[in-house]
């Protein structure tokens, strides 16, 4: 798929949910706030329990970029731990690895923060690690590999390039950009994730399944 192609599709994505996946969509959705196709911008149905629902889960899923199997087992890990399970839900995924490079200003957009991992740019505590997936741990520090820093993506990141694009950085995570490290201090509270979404509906989509 080409990067075009890519643009196009996040694009799209981004207004069939309502959300800005990455900085691009969020111009566009600017410009035309309504779903795609012919009926977008006409749309008088409400929606059923079930597609509220859905669109909630998969606006979720969009926005950590990752597989269905793997929000469903997070899900699963969040329901058996102590607390609400949607406030947990979102806790859990918002300590991946990926999520926490995005979050630090270091990549752009998700899907740029999973690339930079699996080509195993990215160091926790000076280990390679290159499953996005990765939970770090309070305490941890993540950082770019000396080798990677000087290359012109670290070098945009390390010079504050997509910060006028990103939310302000968490209260969870110490920001060293110019460094290009960040360390997760404690465990992200709900409150405090930059993320769109009402978790009670992804519960309830998953207790209904």
């Amino acid at each position: 798929m080409s990067k075009t192609t890519r643009t196009r599709s996040k694009t799209r994505l981004s207004r069939a949910l309502g959300i800005a996946l990455t900085p691009k969509a969020a111009k566009y959705l600017e410009k035309r706030p309504y779903a795609p196709g012919e009926h977008g911008r006409t749309k008088k149905k409400a929606d059923s329990d079930y597609a509220v629902r859905l669109r909630e889960k998969q606006r979720l899923r969009a926005q950590y970029g990752i597989r269905e199997a793997q929000l469903r087992k997070t899900f699963q890990e969040a329901k058996r731990a102590e607390g609400l399970t949607g406030e947990n839900l979102v806790e859990l995924l918002e300590m991946r690895l990926d999520a926490l490079v995005l979050r630090a200003g270091i990549a752009r957009t998700i899907a740029q923060a999973r690339q930079m991992v699996v080509h195993r740019h990215i160091l926790v505590n000076g280990e390679r690690v290159d499953r996005p997936s990765f939970r770090v741990k309070p305490g941890q520090m993540v950082h770019v590999h000396a080798k990677s820093e000087v290359t012109e993506p670290f070098q945009v990141a390390a010079a504050g390039g997509h910060v006028d694009v990103l939310p302000p950085v968490p209260g969870y995570l110490d920001v060293q950009l110019d460094k290009l490290q960040a360390t997760l201090v404690r465990r992200p509270k709900r409150a405090e994730v930059p993320v769109t979404c009402e978790v009670q509906l992804v519960v309830e989509y998953y207790a209904a399944r």
